[in-house]
């Protein structure tokens, strides 16, 4: 019998309270409204600034359904929506693109300006997507149509993690061949700078991490070599320089702090260097810079979601992971179903995972 239309009720991850463990709970999905879109989720990434907001890092109104890489398939659409159906396969996209605001139009701007119930309490929905549900709506200009034959299960990623960090690298920094490259933060979104690196052709890329666990899976993604700031008596931008004739082309911040950032900016060439911010930080920080440190022509620039126009950009890059173009199994360490989020989370905060990806 069909559901279009109709309230849905189905299981959610809730968070309650920060601090707290997700409770899974019955919700009522609405039907989607005009230019809405529900979506049966399938899979969904476990990230870390989903992980932000439990800790208390991220204001996010609650409770709420978190959750903001996943893919699924359409149940139902309301009226006026035109670019999908019920039966496609989508990735729902936590930055929007509605194709018609200032920032859409630009041509390297990505980041677009423009419900759920639960125990008769609303449930807010977090960063368009809340992809932590069976059910799910979006607006259409926060969903992308993908190929039929895509596994759910892996281009989820595509949904947040591996863009970001791929499209850090060859949007964003614009990584040319031969290029010395240095990347702070081995999870998943920094291995993922480590594959756009290396696709796009750099020498040398020198992964940076005090967890010498994950070295091995950076070198099997495309790093030259791999240092632990904590074996140096001197500052880790110091050695970088020292290994760089000066520092590298350029470097990635993929951790959210602040002193990293700092670290990788110092890391890059003082003349030529490109350092670009991919982490969040928690909370509102302030750091301090010495004009000089730009003066001579280093490039500080950031991104959010890799620079990619997410409409336009996701189908083609499930398209480039079809056409086997980089790999997204390797950041997959552990598939769990969605009851164990919990579990998910855990592993994530212990650092034994780069990506778990929970399924439905």
């Amino acid at each position: 019998m069909s559901t279009a239309g109709k309230v849905i009720k189905c299981k959610a991850a809730v968070l309650w309270e920060t601090k707290k463990p997700f409770s899974i709970e019955d919700i009522e999905v609405a039907p989607p409204k005009a230019h809405e879109v529900r979506i049966k989720m399938v899979a969904t990434g476990v990230c870390r600034s989903d992980d932000h907001v439990v800790a208390g890092n991220h204001h996010t109104p609650l409770p709420a359904v978190l959750g903001h890489e996943g893919a699924g398939i359409v149940e139902s659409v309301g009226e006026e929506v035109t670019s999908v159906k019920p039966g496609d396969k989508v990735i729902p996209l936590f930055c929007p693109q509605c194709g018609n605001c200032r920032i859409c139009k630009h041509p390297e701007g990505n980041l677009c300006v423009k419900r759920f119930t639960c125990k008769g309490k609303s449930i807010y929905n977090f960063m368009c997507t809340s992809t932590f549900s069976q059910y799910t709506v979006v607006d259409e200009m926060a969903v992308a149509k993908i190929d039929g034959a895509s596994p759910l299960d892996k281009v989820c990623l595509i949904g947040c993690g591996f863009s970001t960090g791929y499209g850090s690298a060859v949007k964003v920094a614009k990584v040319t061949p031969g290029s010395t490259c240095a990347v702070f933060g081995l999870g998943g979104v920094g291995l993922s700078v480590i594959i756009g690196c290396k696709t796009a052709g750099a020498a040398r890329i020198i992964a940076v991490d005090i967890n010498k666990d994950k070295f091995a899976k950076a070198k099997e993604l495309g790093a030259t070599e791999c240092i632990n700031p904590l074996d140096y008596s001197k500052p880790i931008h110091e050695v970088i320089q020292e290994m760089t004739d000066g520092g590298v082309d350029f470097s990635f911040e993929v951790i959210g702090r602040i002193d990293t950032m700092m670290s990788s900016l110092l890391s890059s060439h003082a003349a030529c260097g490109v350092s670009v911010v991919v982490g969040v930080p928690p909370h509102s920080q302030s750091l301090s810079v010495n004009p000089l440190l730009l003066l001579l022509g280093r490039t500080w620039k950031g991104a959010i979601f890799g620079g990619y126009k997410s409409k336009d950009s996701v189908p083609k890059l499930v398209a480039d992971f079809m056409a086997n173009k980089f790999p997204l199994e390797p950041l997959i360490t552990h598939v769990l179903p969605f009851e164990k989020i919990n579990e998910a989370f855990e592993l994530l905060r212990s650092g034994k995972s780069i990506r778990t990806v929970l399924t439905f």
